[in-house]
């Protein structure tokens, strides 16, 4: 059984996730996020994404609880008059940035990286950030329970999706009680769509998902490259391929 391991703590996404039908377990890195981006210096927003998603698949993907599992890590950083949004932790920088989104435009970024840390064979490939896959065998390992494992496709890859979010006009009295709800405190760009925030969104250009925090779509792709068919994750409920037939 394919185990995948998300590497974050939002329970939007993790949430997401389960909606999708998507079994999961979580495991939380320890990243510093600002030392992160000190270290590799300034990036644009959909780089910036795409590095945080990085650090935190990484970190996970070196923890022992990941062995033989495969890991997603994923970041949001909303785009706004050229300027990159992460969280903004306080009342004050929220009040300030959704005083200028009011009635306007921002792309959010969602960056997402994944790590196969199953067992490869020799002849495993390794990429970082473009298609990886192995001979494609399909024969394994066998586990404690007596069942096959996959083997690993030695992936390390990741990929940026992207939406436009477009804004209601917001009253002042609105972002006052929506700030005091606490929600936008900690998330990018000080917005929901799943939330409370999703009362201020007119549109999304884009997959709705990136604007939650992971594109289930993205997700698959990223799979797909892994040799991991997203349907191999679904829970209860699922159809098995085998019982499908053709009318």
């Amino acid at each position: 059984m394919t185990r995948l391991i998300l590497a974050s703590q939002s329970p939007a996404r993790t949430k997401l996730l389960s909606h999708a039908g998507i079994r999961h377990e979580v495991l939380v890195s320890d990243v510093d996020e600002d030392a992160v981006q000190a270290r590799y210096g300034v990036t644009d927003p959909h780089d910036t994404a795409l590095l945080l998603a990085r650090a935190k698949a990484e970190a996970v993907a070196s923890l022992p609880e990941a062995d033989g599992a495969i890991v997603i890590g994923c970041d949001s950083v909303f785009e706004f008059d050229g300027e990159a949004h992460g969280k903004p932790y306080t009342a004050d920088v929220a009040r300030e940035r959704m005083l200028r989104m009011s009635g306007s435009m921002g792309i959010l970024h969602t960056g997402h990286w994944l790590v196969d840390c199953r067992d490869t064979d020799a002849g495993g490939v390794t990429s970082t950030g473009g298609v990886t896959s192995n001979d494609g065998a399909t024969d394994g390992a066998t586990n404690d329970d007596g069942g096959v494992t996959a083997r690993g496709s030695g992936a390390t890859l990741g990929s940026v999706s992207s939406a436009e979010v477009h804004f209601m006009e917001m009253s002042a009295a609105e972002i006052e009680t929506y700030i005091a709800t606490g929600e936008p405190l900690q998330c990018a760009g000080s917005f929901t769509i799943d939330g409370y925030g999703g009362a201020f969104i007119r549109k999304v250009d884009g997959d709705p998902h990136t604007v939650v925090g992971l594109s289930i779509s993205t997700l698959r792709a990223l799979l797909g490259q892994a040799n991991v068919g997203i349907t191999e994750l679904w829970t209860a409920g699922a159809v098995d391929p085998a019982d499908v037939r053709a009318e």
